[in-house]
């Protein structure tokens, strides 16, 4: 490796960075931009900066005496302002140097907030569509100041040059693209229309399109945005707000909700989706800033909980990222979604108190969102909680209703325990709540919090089995033989056998187990199988034995009462496994390979069995 002359460069020689605009170019499409769309975002944001700063120098003109006028032909795409326009000395400083903005400029600095971009590179997007990009302005600032031309093209290369005061009769800017053929999807008069329509449609400035057929130019944002507008009756403004969210996301919603954060100047509505959606699935929402839109995938406007809503939002302070797209993550953004948080808690608040039926519509469809947001939140709780559907035994009813029935409140850890004690608890008496769904054991446990004089607890097998009658003598004593070698065909899977009655009598069998108890068994075979010699056998003395499950027949059924009489070995065990297997599909839990094994054997040994007999 040879050093390099460090004599033949003096220290400190500064060196300018020579940037290859084209791979600049394909950088921002491919990594800052998502779709070459957004060069006609960016330049209405330069025209809507333009005419904010005109403003600036005019106070006292009215909001709509300057705009924007959009043309496309097909052969070129047009945007023109009545905005601030441009120097000589400012198109050099501006147009010519990357990543240098306007609105840094000292006479403005102290208006940042009032405008839109603030980075400086939003006119390299129109590379994305063009080769070339024509830029003639006139500034307004001085009464006489003369045009000036800038030409920038896709290799680096530009030229600027003065012209008289007629080449552009008012100040201004317009800004020229002739398209590239490839970019035709993106440059089509209609296209640039919806497009404008899209980015536009609220904005502040009277924006216009021409499609170069002959006609008048038609309006872009014909009106204000919808909570901007006035109405004759509370009503219908309510059904205004509502056919808009119907408008652009869809749907008719549930319910509209109105935002409004006057301190970060947000103004908007919350739709209420009126289907359920997958719990966890975000929506994103439409967000403008200033009246332009930034996106319409903005999941970061809400916290995570209110999936149930889609938002259209209009926001003065919030910060765009550099590409214009997302919302900059900080402590405003931060405020931002806890306000409207408390918005959405104020909304259901209030239906609670005052729109039964609408409550009860929004529950229906969005009782999880609800729920998980009331296990964190006392206040919603308190308030929604006696509201909010459970499946029980007495069916899917509210815990306010559940609880007037029954004061002891019984809630199991799994789906798969509730399938298995539903009926028989039901017909025992017994109250028993669905506590396996996401967030459903957690909050039936916080029941006595709202609802003095109710007790909540965990089923367990012992509370279950009490409830269950124990059969005579008699019967008890005729069923041993039966019952040993059950217990002998079932010890492979762990598993006690008992004779009990019960109702309903057309339930065979009854399978007490829980997921924690099979895990347990899981664990400690596992742990025998490793452990040998004199310390495994010394473990094994000192470990407590895992809880068995324990498959309970019902004296009441005949098939049981059959089963108990037979004679056989062979067809006694066969018998008993077969009851253990409808027993573990009545519970709706996977099956493990060995019984599904057993559930086929004794089927088939059954089959055999009844064709042996008949021939």
């Amino acid at each position: 490796m040879t050093l390099p002359d460090t004599a033949a460069t003096p220290a400190g020689d500064d060196r300018a960075f020579q940037v290859d605009l084209r791979g600049l170019v394909d950088l921002l499409s491919h990594h800052l931009y998502s779709s070459p769309r957004v060069y006609l975002r960016e330049l209405l944001q330069n025209a809507v900066d333009a005419l904010t700063a005109r403003h600036g120098l005019e106070p006292d003109a009215p909001a709509d005496a300057f705009g924007i006028r959009l043309y496309a032909d097909g052969s070129v795409v047009r945007v023109e302002d009545d905005g601030v326009g441009l120097t000589e000395t400012d198109v050099h400083t501006f147009l010519a140097t990357i990543g240098r903005s306007s609105k840094r400029a000292e006479r403005i600095a102290e208006q940042r907030a009032d405008f839109i971009g603030q980075f400086g590179i939003g006119l390299l997007s129109c590379f994305l569509v063009a080769d070339e990009i024509h830029v003639l302005s006139r500034s307004a600032r001085t009464p006489d100041a003369r045009a000036v031309e800038w030409r920038g093209r896709g290799d680096g290369s530009y030229t600027v040059r003065t012209l008289p005061a007629s080449a552009r009769h008012r100040p201004g800017t317009t800004v020229t693209l002739t398209p590239r053929a490839d970019t035709g999807e993106w440059t089509r008069p209609a296209q640039v229309h919806a497009l404008a329509r899209q980015f536009g449609s609220l904005l502040r400035h009277p924006v216009t399109f021409d499609d170069g057929s002959g006609g008048a130019g038609v309006a872009v944002n014909p009106e204000p945005a919808p909570w901007a507008r006035s109405y004759p009756t509370p009503g219908s403004r309510s059904r205004a707000l509502a056919a808009y969210g119907e408008g652009v996301f869809g749907f008719t919603p549930l319910d509209t909700i109105e935002l409004d954060l006057p301190a970060v100047g947000l103004k908007g509505i919350a739709c209420v989706l009126p289907e359920a959606v997958p719990a966890g699935r975000r929506h994103g929402h439409r967000v403008h800033v200033k009246g332009m839109l930034l996106s319409e995938q903005a999941e970061e406007i809400l916290p995570e909980w209110a999936f149930f809503v889609r938002c259209v939002v209009d926001a003065e302070s919030l910060r765009p990222t550099a590409s214009r797209e997302s919302l900059y993550e900080d402590d405003t953004l931060a405020a931002v979604r806890d306000a409207l948080a408390e918005r959405l808690r104020a909304w259901m608040a209030r239906i609670a108190a005052s729109d039964p039926e609408l409550l009860g519509r929004f529950l229906q469809a969005h009782h999880l969102a609800v729920k998980s947001l009331a296990v964190h939140d006392d206040e919603i709780l308190r308030m929604l909680l006696p509201w909010l559907p459970f499946e029980t035994t007495d069916g899917h009813t509210t815990l306010d209703e559940f609880a007037r029935t029954h004061r002891t409140v019984l809630v199991t850890s799994s789906v798969e325990e509730f399938r298995q004690v539903a009926a028989i608890a039901s017909a025992a008496g017994l109250g028993v709540v669905n506590g396996g769904y996401t967030y459903d054991r957690e909050l039936v446990h916080r029941l006595p919090e709202i609802r003095s004089g109710v007790s909540v607890a965990d089923l367990d097998p012992a509370t279950l089995t009490a409830h269950l009658d124990p059969v005579d003598r008699e019967t008890e004593l005729a069923a041993v033989a039966y019952l040993a070698l059950a217990r002998d065909a079932l010890a492979v899977f762990d598993c006690d056998v008992a004779l009990r009655t019960f109702q309903p009598a057309s339930a065979p069998a009854l399978l007490v187990d829980s997921r924690e108890a099979r895990h347990e068994r899981t664990r400690s075979r596992l742990a025998r199988e490793q452990e040998g010699g004199v310390w495994g056998d010394i473990l094994g003395a000192l470990r407590q034995e895992a809880p068995r499950a324990q498959l309970i027949l019902n004296q009441l059924n005949p098939l049981v009462r059959a089963a108990v009489a037979i004679e056989e070995p062979e067809l006694a065990r066969t018998s008993a496994e077969a009851l253990y297997g409808q027993a573990v599909l009545l519970s709706r839990r996977p099956l493990r390979p060995a019984e599904s094994s057993l559930i086929n054997r004794s089927f088939l040994d059954l089959l055999a069995h009844a064709l042996r007999k008949d021939s």
